[in-house]
């Protein structure tokens, strides 16, 4: 695993760039205080190139059954991209280019590009897949771990709010069932649509409130954990390879964003 390790600034705002670990934000301050799990796991992952589990970690290309390894038996989980080291295409002060080339055992040809900008009360995450060769499905999400306390002499729990228009039913072997409900009270490991895309506010009282926004309509909540809480945006719902492929195509690559904004309360 590569050492490398970049930092951007703006304002009173820091975020650490980990090419080397899986291409993820392995911590991002604001006025000093850290607001992801700390940890080589943790920060926040790109989920490339796909989001969640695949059912027995097996999709469909057409015909052609594709079987990913099950890194989470009996399913495959998160993506290969948080694996492997990314390279450093570009940095300035305030922003960071990092790509990954998809290989085994992801059985296509393809890049990842992924933008870390930051401004002084923001941070946007641009991720796009492309292709030269041979379409494929494919999802792209974020999955951060937001410190559930912030510390310091006080401080209350992050309290998590959104107002989703559905839940997806989520079957004994976590995945989601293709029924929707109304979406019910937590914890939560859980998808849920937002079809005017995903708005989802954290507010640790008296101390910061950051909103996680996407124009992507899905968001997996993890809160079972007592360390963090993971709000994860991504362009379609876990076991989306078969339920809901979007396909990158030469003339056509999967992009996405998300914008982590905050204010100081």
């Amino acid at each position: 695993m590569s050492n490398e390790h970049i930092t951007l600034t703006a304002g009173d705002a820091e975020v650490d760039v980990l090419p080397g670990n899986g291409g993820r934000v392995g911590g991002l301050r604001v006025a000093g205080r850290e607001l992801l799990r700390q940890g080589e796991r943790f920060g926040c992952f790109p989920m490339v190139p796909w989001c969640g589990r695949i059912r027995d970690g097996r999709f469909l290309d057409g015909a052609v059954v594709r079987q990913m390894p099950l890194n989470a038996p009996p399913h495959a989980i998160h993506g290969t991209a948080r694996d492997g080291a990314w390279k450093v295409a570009r940095v300035t002060g305030d922003e960071a280019v990092i790509t990954y080339d998809l290989v085994e055992p992801w059985p296509y040809t393809g890049r990842v590009t992924q933008v870390v900008r930051l401004a002084a009360d923001s941070l946007s995450l641009t991720m796009a897949v492309e292709t030269y060769e041979t379409s494929f499905p494919a999802q792209i999400g974020w999955h951060p771990w937001f410190n559930r306390n912030l510390g310091g002499e006080g401080a209350q729990d992050v309290r998590v709010d959104f107002t989703p228009g559905w839940q997806e039913e989520r079957g004994e072997d976590h995945l989601p069932t293709g029924e929707r409900i109304e979406p019910l009270p937590g914890p939560w490991d859980d998808c849920f649509g937002m079809p005017d895309g995903v708005d989802v506010t954290l507010t640790w009282p008296g101390q910061l409130e950051l909103k996680v926004s996407s124009r992507e309509e899905w968001v997996v909540v993890y809160d079972e954990q007592e360390a963090a809480v993971c709000v994860e945006p991504q362009t379609g719902p876990p076991n989306g390879l078969n339920s809901l492929p979007r396909l990158v195509t030469p003339l056509e690559p999967l992009e996405a964003t998300t914008v982590w904004s905050w204010r100081r309360l």
